[in-house]
């Protein structure tokens, strides 16, 4: 199977990069999104913000909750809301063990990005997270220093 990056229609449209500094992500999951056509339009411009979302498990059904996308402008009359909940498609075995995770273990879901697939669909990629407290997030910035310095000093040796 080619990989994402391979394809020609693969392409990420929004990323959530301080997810990882923030939360220690247990497992991960590819889902669907629904979406209208301007909402489309707006992602194929690649105006659309993630960082502050989250995911959530209402009445059996998982739901995006704070993203943003901008309004596409030349959708005058039949735009949509920048901020509204967006449903998340994923398999009822997944929906009810990412309740489990949440309600239960205390976890958290976190988009981590959204991109077009090979099919020109859009996708979410959302992890299933605990929480870093500060000593986590100090102790993964020492590691990632360390191992910064650790290259430059093996770049310079060879």
């Amino acid at each position: 199977m080619a990989k994402p990056t391979d394809t020609p229609n693969y392409k990420v449209i929004a990323e959530n990069r301080r997810a990882r500094f923030d939360y220690a992500i247990e497992s991960d999951l590819e889902v669907g999104i629904v979406l209208e056509g301007s909402e489309v339009k707006s992602l194929r411009q690649g105006q659309s913000n993630i960082a502050e979302s989250y995911a959530e498990v209402d009445d059996g059904e998982l739901w995006l909750v704070n993203s943003y996308i901008a309004p596409y402008i030349q959708a005058k009359t039949f735009g949509h809301e920048e901020k509204r909940r967006r449903k998340l498609l994923a398999s009822k075995r997944e929906v009810s063990r990412l309740w489990n995770a949440t309600q239960r273990q205390g976890m958290t879901l976190v988009p981590l990005v959204m991109y077009f697939n090979h099919k020109g669909f859009v996708k979410l990629r959302i992890g299933v997270a605990k929480g870093k407290k500060a000593q986590d997030k100090r102790e993964t910035s020492a590691k990632r220093d360390w191992n910064r310095q650790k290259q430059r000093l093996l770049k310079q040796n060879g």
